[in-house]
Formats: structure tokens, sequence, C-alpha cells
């Protein structure tokens, strides 16, 4: 018997599944997960694709040869932005107020350390043509047991959460994938060793 859950991934003493809130989006987030994510306790991409229906989530390193991917990415009827801060990226709140509400709008978002995010990114050339956004309405991230290098550093939930909300214009609607998010974070940081919290994140 696995001693992990079959829908969520997680420990099954660390499920996520009783936090998860289905949220009908009309923007599509797809997410692009390295494999040394898949089963990290604090992992947050499976609260987007078990929050939302209309996500899709892929897993490797280089998604170029990726069939299914490059499928959908050939749809006519579909505008597909990157979330990544590189040369020449725009601030998603721009992008969001000019998108043409008709069009399917697709989100792909990048899920591993940064490190492995940029070379995901050199990896996915079938990405290269696409715009990039930067995600201007974020403040400081709130992944309290997982330290980032940039200084707005947020974690894959939150920059969906911070996608949504600027396509949809309705932060409420999608502020359950942040409580699950909290949970998530505060049920790991309860089961820590006395102190080890304190020392290395605080």
């Amino acid at each position: 018997m696995s001693r992990y859950c079959e829908y969520c991934g997680k420990a099954k003493k660390a499920c996520i599944c009783h936090w998860i809130e289905n949220i009908t989006a009309t923007t599509e987030i797809w997410i692009l997960q390295h494999p040394s994510e898949i089963k990290r306790a604090i992992g947050t991409a499976r609260i987007l694709s078990l929050s939302l229906p209309n996500s899709r989530l892929w897993v490797g390193e280089d998604f170029s040869d990726n069939n299914e991917l490059n499928s959908l990415l050939a749809d006519p009827e579909r505008d597909v932005y990157v979330v990544y801060p590189g040369e020449g990226s725009v601030p998603i709140s721009s992008v969001a107020a000019t998108a043409k509400k008709q069009r399917l709008q697709t989100v792909i978002l990048l899920d591993g350390t940064w490190k492995k995010a940029y070379k995901m990114w050199l990896l996915a050339t079938n990405l290269h043509h696409l715009p990039l956004v930067n995600l201007d309405n974020a403040d400081n991230g709130n992944y309290r047991i997982r330290k980032s290098p940039k200084e707005q550093g947020v974690s894959t939930v939150e920059a969906g959460y911070l996608a949504l909300s600027a396509f949809e214009a309705d932060a409420d609607k999608f502020a359950p994938l942040l409580t699950t998010f909290n949970h998530m974070i505060d049920f790991q940081i309860k089961h820590m060793p006395h102190g080890v919290f304190e020392k290395n994140y605080l």
C-alpha cells in the first residue's frame, strides 16, 4: 500500500485533498513541472491542478517534443503566455487588460526552483515564440518554508492565483487557492522539530 495519496501525491498524513475547492475559471492554467517537484512535500502545483478542472499538468524537463502540448499550442483560437521574468517580458496586468475575451486565454507556469525553471525554459524551444509576462501584481510571496532568491519570488500556486486574478479581475474568486496553500504551509510548520522554523525561515 502506497504511503502517498493517489490524488494529491502528498504523503497520506499530509494530504491536502480535504482543503481543495473546485473553481471554475475561463482562463486556462498549464503547468510544466520539473520531475524533482513531484513528491516534494511543500510543492504547490497540485493545488492548482486539483482546484481548476480546466488546468493541465505535464512533468518533464524538456517539453519541446511534447506532442500534446505542441498540438494545443497550434490552436489558432488560443492566446498563450508564459510566466517568466525574462528579457522582453511585459506586465501581466497590461496583457490581461487588452486580452481578447472571445479567445481562449492560457497561462503557462514553470514549476521548479529558479535554477531548474531556467533550464526548462532554455530546453523548451517550442515556448520561445510565446510572449513572456511578469507578475507585476505580486508582493513578496508567503512561501514561508522555502526561500526564494528573488525579491518577489512566489510559489507556483501563488503565481497561478495572480495570473487568474489579473485575467479575470476577480481575486476573491480564486482566494481558495491561497487558503489551501496556507493550510498546507501551516501543517508543515506544525510538524517541524522545535526551533527549526524559527532558526531557518524567520
